[in-house]
C-alpha cells in the first residue's frame, strides 16, 4: 500500500493548522480545533492464507488500492472526515478465471468515483456499474470469461455511513460488548450445523451472460468511537464470530488487525485474508 503523503499518516490533516497560527492565543485555538475535528482511521492488511498459491483479494482505502499484494504488516491511514470516502475489499470468485481481476477492477472503480458517493443512491449506481465494468471486460477478452468478485465496504460521510455490499464478504459493527453483522450474506441456506459455505448467490460478473445485481446497503449515523471490520471470507470462515468480536473488544488498530490476521491462520489459513478496521475518532 502506497505511502500517504504528510499529514494524512497518524494524525488528522487539521494539526498542520497550527504551524500558521500566531501568538499563543492563536495556537491555544487551533490545537482546541484540531482535537474536536472527528477524523477517520483505517488500519487494513492483506495475505495470501497459507493454502492458495496467490492472492485474488483487492482493498481500497479512499483513493488508495492494494490489488493482489501481501502487506507484510497492517498499514494505518487516516482521514480527517468531509468528503465521501469509501473503504471496501473485493474477494475474487475461486474456481473461476481472473478473479484478482475482477477484484481489482471493481476496487478501482470504487477509488475513483468513492469522492461522488453522496447519497445513497450514488451508492448503489457505483456498485451495479462495478457489475458492469466486470461484465463488459470479460466480454472482450474470451480469457476473462465467466470471472466474478464479491464486494462488502462501508462509505463515510460526514455525518453518516453506507454499508454496502454483494455476496459473502461482511461488514460488522463493533459497539462496546456487541459485534453485529450490518451486511448481508448472499448465500443460500445453510443445513444445521453448518456454519460456512463457498456458495454465493450473487456476485459481480461471475456468469458467462450479464446477471443483474441487487446490492444490499444500510445507512446509519455515524459518531465517534464507531467502528466497522470489513472483511473477506477468508476471515469469517475460518474464524468464529464470537472470536472475532473477543478480539475487538481486547485489541484496537494494528494490533486489532493482527491479531485477526494470526486467529485465521492458526486456523489453518484456507483462503486469502484481507480486512480493514475503520474508527472514528476526535
Amino acid at each position: 500500500m502506497p505511502v500517504p503523503p504528510a499529514g494524512a499518516r497518524g494524525r488528522p490533516v487539521a494539526t498542520m493548522g497550527v504551524r500558521h497560527a500566531t501568538g499563543a492565543r492563536g495556537v491555544a485555538v487551533a490545537e482546541h480545533r484540531s482535537r474536536e475535528m472527528p477524523y477517520l482511521t483505517v488500519t487494513a492488511l492483506s495475505h495470501t492464507g497459507l493454502i492458495r498459491e496467490h492472492n485474488e483479494d483487492s482493498l481500497v482505502v479512499g483513493p488508495w488500492t492494494l490489488c493482489g499484494t501481501v502487506t507484510e504488516n497492517p498499514q494505518t491511514l487516516v482521514f480527517p472526515l468531509g468528503n465521501p470516502l469509501v473503504v471496501a475489499v473485493a474477494d475474487g470468485i475461486g474456481g473461476q478465471p481472473a478473479g484478482e481481476v475482477a477484484s481489482a477492477l471493481v476496487v478501482r472503480h470504487l477509488a475513483a468515483l468513492g469522492p461522488s458517493l453522496e447519497t445513497d443512491e450514488a451508492v448503489q449506481d457505483v456498485v451495479e456499474l462495478c457489475n458492469r465494468a466486470v461484465y463488459a471486460a470479460a466480454e472482450r477478452d474470451p480469457e476473462l470469461t465467466t470471472m466474478g468478485t464479491t464486494v462488502a465496504g462501508a462509505v463515510v460521510r460526514e455525518k453518516s455511513v453506507v454499508v454496502f455490499n454483494v455476496g459473502d464478504s461482511r461488514v460488522f459493527a463493533s459497539a462496546g460488548e456487541e459485534l453485529r453483522q450490518v451486511s448481508v450474506d448472499d448465500s443460500p441456506p445453510l443445513p444445521p450445523g453448518r456454519r460456512t459455505t463457498s456458495v454465493v448467490t450473487q456476485a459481480l460478473g461471475g456468469a458467462p451472460e450479464f446477471s443483474a445485481v441487487t446490492p444490499h446497503l444500510t445507512t446509519a449515523p455515524l459518531t465517534v468511537g464507531d467502528r466497522y471490520l470489513v472483511c473477506t471470507d477468508g476471515l469469517t470462515d475460518p474464524v468464529p464470530e464470537d472470536e472475532v468480536g473477543e478480539l475487538l473488544r481486547r485489541h484496537s488498530g494494528g494490533r486489532a488487525a493482527f491479531e485477526l490476521w494470526k486467529s485465521a491462520i492458526e486456523a489453518g489459513g484456507p483462503d486469502n485474508i484481507t480486512l480493514a478496521l475503520l474508527t472514528i475518532g476526535e
